[in-house]
């Protein structure tokens, strides 16, 4: 018998459609319930490609015994974080105040029938352990407190909420300069892997946003070691785990330090801002290797993961209830792939050594495939041994994708084919479809929406890290095809965000139901206030100049927090670094330059070295007028060695 989730549109509440727990989507049904038969509320929040929601659903929301009693004391109600990333913003917060840490998914709140929280936990076992009393017994005491100390609760949800919504503090702005550049080298280098790569140690995140801060300081400052450290992670992340060498594209995070064991679940923005970061190493480097592992990430997303030019939102670590089961063999079934494909048995040993497969395995007795140095694969039969792995897989269960379309995830993959399309016009076509699609399916008669299912109409409107994201997709979209409806609709958008989220210097990610304010940290992807900032400031290049002001004030707001940590703040800093440019260009090459320019004391910048908004390079001037225009920095030591 299927509950109240039935009607949704998530996949993620479709999964829990058929279980024994009375579940209600997020709405005024199951509040009013609450209110009418004075129960207190349970909120479950989650997503479908999440392990441990699976866990907990397997254990406890498809348990009877458990949801008989869920169902007598407990209003329930199911949230799909992705759907809803207001819900879930606020109850993090909700849950960070309580604990005194951060949470993780599944979110497990307990609310009066007033929606006020007094209980929070994260997965909660089903039976006693890792200091935890089993979900059963939890509920049964919570249900007993709600029923003889309701005041307690009460009150004590009472003071979480004053708690949540302190007074403003007085802001601390400081001045924003070039010293930004070492403290970010510094803390880079301090919690930088000089083993294996990546930052701090297991879980690790791919930290997109951090390797791309760290080339572009090594474009604007010639910083070998940001250079190294960008480029060593992305080679390591690359070897296998973390990357998957048989179908492609990049898991969430691994478990371990060396990139080996991943939660198997890939999600579209690690993937988009993956192959964007790549692509920025292949053009730092000019190492086809990082080229070559972009246009595989792209071409996975392209193949395994969109539908009518737009891209769903992930796909699952599990299948069949067994995580990684789609993607791990067994030594004896691999070398069977091998024999099927016609690779000589003589090397099959050897060949499944190089691919890290053995017969004990290196993931719980089974075989993730990895080599051990993917810049430079030197393996025979190494594409053929590849391809018959791939064909093994095929006749398994592909993990569950979950087909939802959300607006900020679909322009991060967009603007990454575009930037492809820069290096192999083939992707530029695919780029274009794909943005007409999102434009066409997602900004209805001047409305952005957040998400829906390819087909259905979207209900839900957009919070600022969609208008953020498609604005920026827009941008590079002028930029690759010099098309002005792109620019034109990225202007409105910036217009509607500014009206909707700006609020002095601050902005809100969510306003309405849940008006909760937008982070400068990156998270699981980029600050939606650094992503939006940053394509304000493009428009106010390519557009009207006044919009720098919305740029300088954001950046004023949060100057103290970006100085002190910059490393928190990836791209928040390097939306400074981009604020700051030209002094940090000069800044940088200030010993080089000074023997090749006379002219230096009446020219608005000490060394006329200009950086250009919308066009790569930089543009060499002296007092008169300005005499060259070159790519790179070498390029410009070069036309002022002429000069001399």
């Amino acid at each position: 018998m299927q509950n109240h989730l039935k009607n949704e549109h998530s996949p993620y509440l479709q999964q829990h459609a058929d279980n024994p727990v009375d579940w209600y989507p997020w709405g005024n049904e199951a509040f009013e319930k609450a209110r009418k038969e004075h129960k207190p509320v349970f909120l479950s929040i989650g997503y479908s490609s999440c392990h441990w929601c699976h866990v907990m659903e397997h254990e406890s929301f498809e348990d009877k015994a458990t949801a008989k009693i869920l169902n007598k004391y407990f209003i329930s109600i199911k949230v799909d974080r992705e759907e809803r990333p207001d819900i879930d913003k606020h109850f993090q917060a909700v849950y960070q105040l309580m604990n005194g840490r951060g949470g993780g998914w599944p979110t497990s709140i307990f609310l009066t029938e007033d929606l006020k929280p007094f209980y929070s936990a994260t997965y909660i076992p089903d039976e006693p352990k890792y200091g935890m009393m089993s979900f059963s017994s939890l509920l049964e005491v919570i249900a007993d407190k709600y029923k003889n100390e309701k005041e307690v609760l009460v009150k004590e949800a009472d003071n979480i909420l004053r708690y949540l919504n302190p007074k403003e503090d007085k802001i601390q702005a400081t001045k924003l300069d070039t010293s930004i550049i070492h403290r970010v080298l510094d803390q880079s280098r301090q919690l930088f892997d000089s083993e294996h790569g990546g930052f701090n140690k297991a879980p690790k995140f791919p930290q997109a946003s951090t390797l791309d801060l760290l080339l572009d300081l090594y474009k604007i400052t010639g910083n070998k070691e940001a250079l190294n450290m960008a480029a060593f992670s992305l080679s390591s992340m690359a070897k296998g785990g973390l990357r998957d060498l048989v179908d492609g594209g990049f898991c969430r995070y691994s478990t371990d330090n060396t990139w080996l064991v991943p939660h198997f679940e890939k999600m579209t923005y690690d993937n988009a801002l993956l192959s964007e970061v790549y692509l920025k190493a292949y053009h730092a480097t000019g190492n086809d290797f990082y080229r070559d592992i972009a246009f595989e990430t792209l071409d996975f997303m392209l193949e395994k993961m969109s539908k009518d030019h737009l891209f769903y939102s992930a796909s699952d670590a599990d299948t069949q209830g067994e995580e990684g089961k789609y993607f791990v063999y067994s030594y004896d079934k691999a070398l069977r792939s091998f024999e099927k494909a016609g690779i000589p048995s003589k090397v099959h040993e050897k060949l499944a050594k190089a691919l890290h497969i053995t017969k004990e395995g290196n993931f719980e007795g089974k075989n993730i495939v990895r080599v051990d140095d993917p810049t430079a694969i030197d393996i025979p039969y190494y594409n053929e041994a590849i391809e018959a792995l791939k064909k093994r897989r095929e006749k398994r269960a592909y993990p569950f994708i979950d087909k939802k379309v959300i607006v900020a995830w679909n322009a991060m993959m967009i603007k990454s084919l575009f930037k492809a399309s820069r290096v192999d016009k083939k992707y530029l076509k695919l780029a274009i479809k794909s943005l007409d699609a999102l434009l066409q399916s997602m900004y209805i008669h001047a409305e952005l929406y957040h998400s829906t299912l390819i087909g259905k109409t979207p209900k839900i409107k957009a919070f600022l890290e969609d208008y953020a994201y498609l604005t920026d997709a827009l941008i590079e979209a002028y930029e690759s095809t010099l098309n002005e409806v792109y620019l034109i609709t990225a202007t409105k958008l910036a217009n509607n965000a500014i009206e909707k989220y700006f609020d002095k210097g601050k902005w809100k990610f969510s306003r309405g139901e849940f008006e909760t304010d937008a982070d400068i940290y990156d998270a699981s992807y980029p600050s939606s206030v650094a992503t939006m900032i940053d394509a304000l400031y493009s428009v106010s290049s390519l557009v009207d100049i006044v919009y720098k002001k919305f740029v300088f004030k954001t950046l004023e707001i949060y100057s103290y927090d970006v100085m002190r940590q910059p490393i928190s703040t990836p791209r928040m800093t390097r939306m400074v670094i981009r604020y700051l440019k030209d002094d940090i260009i000069i800044k940088a090459h200030e010993d080089k330059l000074k023997p090749h320019i006379k002219e230096l004391d009446n020219l608005p910048h000490p060394f006329a070295l200009f950086k250009n908004d919308t066009n790569d390079g930089f543009m060499i001037c002296n007092s008169n007028s300005c005499f060259g225009h070159e790519k790179d920095f070498s390029g410009v030591l070069e036309v002022l060695e002429k000069r001399q």
